[in-house]
């Protein structure tokens, strides 16, 4: 729905409320037209239940009203005395409804005084389980979202098995655009393996189906920095139409909103306004070529030789940091390595049993279907790419049909317009036109693994609407199931030099807390 339609959706919620509430307000001693009034009637209300004001911006805040609303509807008739459990499950199982007959059959009184504190044990276990729920709704909505790292596109940065905190006011928290859904998980409920929001997936159906009209406008709250060159970021990938991202052939396409496209974390190599090249697998911004943090090492795949023996995965992990997967890949015995890091090359050569190692790398002008923008005029591979220019929100640019293929998906499914070809003449929203002007900014993503990273070569810009967050902190992290990496825990993501790890200051101060909070205890009871 846009916000127009949104806007008058609230309104008749208010309505509905006012009418199903009014007598309830009298009875509490406020007036009949204080039930109808958008947002003061809900800080009435709290003062009614005796519930803090801020509870109203709860109400308003998607997904956390899924849980907020519930406790209204039950907090509201107990307030008036009704407290059996079977009007809990009445409130609940009505939508709210049940205050309807409250306030038109049953003569209720309100209960100015009543007690705050749950009756029962499992009651009060109840309220904190549920208003622990809501905190952690928000933190990880609109301030520090939890990661794990999934692949190896950042190795030797960000490592499989790296835990992560991704900080959502960075770049400004965005809003949910799905608005029913499962809190604190994405796309998918753990164990159920079933979709954890409403919305039909069916891409005929994204436009007319009922269940997508609950979708809000993107919406996103100011940040304090904006994305810059090299930065490691997490967002939605654009391109994302698979029921699981690791079954690339699907039985079919799964249209999903943006904020429950698959998450995804990479390096922003190019910003909006840049132009990028790749040439040998090296990314060059404005025409010159782009100088990682020294944290990053790039990893290219090799074709190894061996004299005789065949290598042992533990020993060049060891001994070269060799983490990727090699196998042999021809009756020569020749050995594939999908991602080797130039020191790590350095180091291998002399390896004794190695008799050749030769870069995998593609030639100039050999077309890769694979490859952005998938188009036949454009000979395109993951070593040779380019030169593009990266959309700028309000910039124009001159469209024609050689270079639309590069900004199609940005034009109709990024930004929400029409797009006809008829003849030689392009026409945006029925119109013929020669330029557009875009109307938000877009990004470069790639992996430092260069040949073992499904990134932006693959699927082109992303959207500004897509960007989660930056990763900031790495507060845990594993060498597959049983080993820690005790000297990644607690260190951050962005800097230069080797990254320190905070764990021990961390339980310092942890346990120095614990003490100085049973030393008080103490000493309040001994007085």
């Amino acid at each position: 729905m846009t916000w127009t339609q949104w806007f008058i959706f609230i309104f008749i919620i208010q309505v509905i409320h006012g009418l199903g509430t009014w007598k309830l307000y009298v009875k509490a001693g406020r007036q009949a037209w204080e039930a109808f009034v958008p947002i003061y009637n809900g800080v009435i209300l709290m003062k009614i239940i005796n519930r803090p004001w801020w509870w109203i911006i709860l109400l308003f805040l998607p997904i956390v009203n899924l849980i907020m609303l519930p406790v209204v509807w039950v907090e509201t008739s107990r307030s008036f005395g009704k407290n059996m459990p079977v009007d809990t499950i009445l409130a609940v199982l009505t939508l709210g409804f049940y205050n309807y007959y409250l306030n038109y059959v049953l003569d209720v009184t309100y209960v100015e005084d009543r007690s705050l504190d749950p009756t029962t044990s499992s009651g009060d276990w109840v309220s904190s389980i549920l208003f622990a729920i809501v905190a952690a709704t928000i933190v990880h909505t609109y301030f520090m979202q939890p990661f794990t790292i999934p692949s190896s596109s950042l190795e030797k940065s960000l490592l499989v098995g790296d835990f992560l905190f991704v900080s959502k006011f960075h770049y400004g928290a965005r809003v949910p655009m799905t608005t029913v859904a499962a809190p604190m998980v994405h796309d998918t409920i753990p164990k159920l393996g079933t979709k954890s929001y409403l919305f039909d997936d069916n891409f005929e159906a994204r436009n007319t189906s009922w269940k997508n009209k609950l979708q809000l406008p993107y919406l996103r709250f100011p940040g304090f920095e904006n994305i810059e060159r090299n930065d490691i970021v997490v967002f939605n990938q654009p391109a994302d139409t698979l029921l699981n991202m690791n079954d690339f052939r699907p039985d079919r396409n799964y249209y999903k909103p943006i904020d429950k496209k698959t998450n995804l974390v990479k390096r922003c190599v190019g910003i909006a306004g840049d132009s990028l090249e790749v040439r040998n697998g090296y990314v060059y911004i404005n025409g010159k070529k782009n100088e990682l943090p020294d944290r990053a090492h790039l990893q290219f795949s090799y074709l190894v030789q061996p004299k005789t023996n065949q290598f042992n995965p533990k020993f060049l992990k060891d001994r070269y940091d060799i983490t990727d997967g090699f196998g042999i890949m021809n009756s020569q015995n020749t050995y594939y390595f999908s991602a080797i890091s130039d020191e790590a090359v350095a180091k291998f050569k002399n390896h004794p049993n190695v008799a050749s190692i030769t870069p995998n790398k593609q030639e100039k002008g050999v077309r890769d279907s694979n490859i952005f923008p998938h188009h036949p005029d454009y000979n395109w591979n993951v070593d040779y790419f380019g030169p593009l220019y990266i959309p700028e929100a309000g910039k124009t640019i001159d469209i024609n049909l050689e270079v639309l293929p590069l900004y199609k998906r940005v034009i109709t499914e990024y930004e929400g317009n029409t797009l006809q070809v008829k003849g030689n003449q392009i026409l945006i929203n029925g119109e013929v036109t020669d330029t557009y002007t875009f109307k938000q900014n877009y990004y470069w993503m790639m992996g430092d693994n260069r040949h073992n990273s499904i990134d932006a070569r693959a699927w082109g810009f992303v959207p500004f609407n897509h960007v989660i967050g930056k990763p900031v902190f790495i507060w845990m992290s594993w060498d597959g199931i049983k080993n820690p990496r005790w000297e990644r825990f607690f260190t951050t993501v962005s800097g230069s030099g080797k990254a320190t790890s905070y764990l021990i200051p961390f339980l310092v101060l942890l346990f120095g807390w614990i003490g100085f909070n049973k030393w008080r205890k103490r000493k309040k009871a001994s007085k």
